[in-house]
């Protein structure tokens, strides 16, 4: 829970969820997702990892998530 509150502070919270994935479509998340508090929100992500974008790195110095390699390239230095 504590890496996902970095990674919501980092990103904000509609990018830690993996939109085109099957179970946000099955649970309908589109229209759920903003009616629920953060709490709500992260607690949904912490017990079902594939609503998770992937992958997700967290570090002291924020978050990452998804693949796009210049991102990836900019937040480690390369």
């Amino acid at each position: 829970m504590a890496e996902l509150e970095v990674a919501m502070a980092a990103l904000g919270l509609k990018k830690l969820f993996n939109s085109s994935g099957m179970d946000y479509r099955s649970l309908g998340m589109k229209d759920i997702l903003p009616a629920l508090s953060d709490a709500e929100a992260l607690k949904l992500l912490s017990e079902n990892g594939n609503l998770v974008k992937r992958p997700l790195v967290v570090t002291t110095e924020g978050a990452i998530n998804g693949f796009k390699e210049e991102a990836w390239a900019e937040f480690f230095g390369k």
